[in-house]
């Protein structure tokens, strides 16, 4: 009777101990570096569910953000560039294979709702590289001066003579 006692003690232990496994693991916020080329642009992070994650004042830069089941938007601005975005998929953890198999054994499931619930099972890319567009010239946008180029002298145009010569026949 002891040793039932024992080992449904440690049952009991092991499951609160490993409850929630890939949240004490791998934690349930995640770092995310961006990089845009070219650099020094204002990145702002939001997720599908509407909720703003956070910004980054001048690229290359990081940001912690918390695991979510919903991808997030990075939407990149730079003075005299097209805005850019990148949509980052929430994935699946790689450690939550093995909190599944080790969860029904000792928990009946308990930490994988845990981990689902607190995101801890997601992941996101953790390195973002987004190419910004330069803006085109618009014609009313000044053209811009040329180095070294020879004045240009403005003066009468010459015409063209319109009286055609005659034209010789050959003799056959």
């Amino acid at each position: 009777m002891k040793i039932r006692a024992t080992t449904a003690m440690a049952v009991v232990f092991a499951s609160s101990c490993l409850s929630g496994c890939v949240s004490v693991f791998e934690g349930t916020s995640q770092d995310i570096s961006v990089v845009t080329n070219p650099i020094g642009a204002h990145c702002a992070f939001k997720r599908d569910d509407g909720k703003d994650m956070g910004s980054v004042e001048s690229t290359p830069a990081k940001l912690t953000v918390r695991k979510s089941k919903y991808d997030l938007t990075i939407t990149c601005k730079k003075e005299g560039y097209q805005d850019a975005a990148y949509l980052n998929h929430s994935g699946v953890s790689a450690a939550i294979a093995a909190n599944i198999a080790v969860d029904l054994l000792l928990t009946a499931g308990i930490s994988s709702i845990v981990d689902s619930a607190n995101g801890a099972d997601n992941k996101y890319d953790s390195v973002v590289n987004i190419t910004m567009t330069p803006l085109l010239a618009t014609a009313s946008a000044p053209a811009a001066p040329v180095a070294n180029a020879a004045p240009v002298q403005v003066g009468p145009i010459p015409v063209a003579d319109t009286k055609a010569a005659p034209v010789e026949k050959a003799a056959n």
